[in-house]
Order: C-alpha cells, then structure tokens, then sequence
C-alpha cells in the first residue's frame, strides 16, 4: 500500500469508524491499525470488506461456484406432484450466459426441491455440458432402496446427495436407521454429503459424521445461522474438529440485519475463518433463491470483491480451491 493510499484509507476509515461508533477512546485510527489492533481487528476487517480493497488474486485465480439451481418447465421433465416452481426457467443455458458475463468458471448444481427425487433434467445437464458444471442429488431419506438410488445416480454422473432435515419432528429421520446405510454407501462411493439444516441438527449430523470420518461432509449456507446468534453460531464452530467437514458461506443477504456487504455476517465469517481455515470454506450464489433480493452479479460480487480482508490465499481458497477439494474441476 502506498503513502498516498495509505493516507487516503486514514481518512476514510477514520470517517467510517467515527460514523459507525467505533472510534476508540476519541482517538483516530488508519484502516491498517485496525486490522493491526486485535481491539478492532473484526472491525477493520469489515471496513476492508466493505471498500472491497485487498491483495490482488494471482493470475491463475477463477471463480467456481458451489451451489445454483437449475429447472425448465418442460414436459419432457416434469415437477414433482405438488410441486410450485415458479412460473419462469432458470435453464442451464440461462446460467452459462451470467457465468460468462460475471467471470465465473464452473458451478456444482444443486437439484431442485420442484422435481423432488427425480434428478433427470440435472442428469441431462451434466450430460451435455460435459466439464462445465458438476451435479448433486437429491434421493428420498426415507427410502430403503435410497443408498442403491445414490449408486445409480452418481454411475449416471451426479457427484454428492443433497439431505434436508429441518428442525421439526418430521424431520427425525435424521435419527433414524436408514441414514446409516445412506451415509455409509456415500462413504463407500467417495462422494460428499451436502446438508441443508438448522444449526440445532448439527449434534445429529455429528452422530454419523463420527461414523464415517473420511466421508466429506458440506454443511449448506452456514447452517442457517443468522447474524448475532452466537448460541447457534457456536454449534456450527464446534464442527470445525472435523477435518472432512466443509461450510458453504453463502445466504449472507438472508443471515444478514444490514445491507450490502453484511457486514454483521462478515464478522461471523471471520469466526469461520478462525475455527474452519479458509481452505474449508467456499462461496457460493445460491442463484436463483431470492432473486429479486439480490442479483447474481451482486452475488459474485460480494464475494469477489468484498473480502479484501482475507490474504490471497485465503481468498482464492474461497472461491475456487476449497470447492475442488469437494468438488473436483481440475483447475490448478
């Protein structure tokens, strides 16, 4: 950083902490004492994140991106019975052009709950766009025959099975006998788990996780955990003594009391950072859930150009090196 950047940042990050309250004891401080004062540590992280300004990322750096949904109304790929998609595509082709329009490389894609357990449009993506994305499942939890579906489903292409239990009685199949078998076929396979859960589920996931400590495990949206829980907030931290557990540190908009960047979820995500290591954290769109919450520009955005509090390393983990620990591109 230069003396002139440098002085630049002293009055905006003085301005900025004066604004927020955060000024110490009537004094002022440049952004780099902050983030040199463990006092303002977390804080001048966010006033970092917030102005977007960091080292810059190598060359080889790219974007993958963990976690999109893809649908098409089509008869050729019906909804589920019941099933209330809404009444627009969110097509693979839909998605190629915005990752080329945002610099984005590569997407896992997540199956749809609109189709349920049929996972034939997310097969016929995969198929025909061999390299660009990689494809999780969905099988039903209550099936038997689930882990012989999951066998199926990743000899045909898909990589990892999506499991969503919430927080509600009917969800205590997340206790019950046919998880073992599922876990343990998913293990056997050398895929990932990915859950989609609260935060009061991990001690239930941790049971199976215990019996299956190779298998990699992905927890959705970092387990749902809003900005300021720290009750909460210190379960999903707890995880981290699992080496094979992973968090996605997407949803920051839903998790989030302020607005663009959050910076209340970025202090959280600094508590990730801590216990996971960035090299176990990765973003992700989420696209399209809330979208007209937030654009998925605004989406790549946040995360490629609001971490500048991170060090290189720990930012290209984030957006491309953690996700092809899980999810394998072959990218350097």
């Amino acid at each position: 950083m230069t003396n002139s950047q440098n002085r630049n940042l002293t009055y905006e990050g003085t301005h900025f902490l004066q604004k927020k309250g955060l000024s110490y004891d009537g004094g002022t401080y440049s952004l780099e004492a902050c983030l040199m004062d463990r006092r303002f540590f977390c804080k001048g992280s966010l006033y970092s994140a917030l102005l977007g300004y960091g080292p810059e990322l190598s060359k080889k750096a790219r974007m993958i991106d963990s976690h999109v949904h893809v649908w098409k109304h089509t008869k050729e790929f019906p909804f589920a019975p019941g099933a209330n998609p809404p009444d627009f595509d969110i097509s693979a082709e839909d998605l190629l052009q915005l990752m080329q329009a945002n610099g984005v490389s590569c997407t896992v894609l997540i199956q749809v709950i609109h189709y349920r357990w049929d996972n034939r449009y997310l097969l016929d993506v995969l198929h025909r766009y061999p390299g660009r994305f990689q494809g999780v499942c969905r099988v039903n939890p209550e099936d038997p025959a689930a882990p012989d579906h999951l066998s199926e489903l990743t000899e045909a292409g898909c990589r990892g099975v999506r499991l969503s239990p919430d927080a509600t009685a009917k969800s205590d199949w997340i206790r019950g006998p046919l998880m073992r078998p599922l876990w343990r076929r998913c293990a056997e396979l050398k895929i990932p788990m990915t859950l989609l859960l609260p935060a009061s589920r991990l001690p239930d996931a941790a049971v199976l996780i215990d019996r299956n400590p190779d298998l990699k495990v992905v927890i959705d949206h970092m387990a749902d955990v809003p900005a300021g829980d720290v009750e909460h907030l210190n379960l999903l931290l707890t995880m981290a003594r699992y080496p094979q557990v992973y968090v996605k540190i997407s949803h920051m908009w839903s998790l989030s009391h302020k607005s663009f960047p959050y910076p209340d979820v970025m202090n959280q995500i600094v508590r990730l950072r801590d216990a996971f290591g960035a090299n176990r954290l990765m973003w992700g769109t989420d696209w399209p859930i809330l979208g007209s919450e937030l654009s998925y520009s605004r989406r790549v955005s946040l995360y490629r150009d609001h971490l500048g509090w991170l060090s290189t390393p720990e930012r290209e983990d984030i957006l491309y090196r953690t996700v092809q620990r899980v999810w394998p591109f072959g990218f350097e």
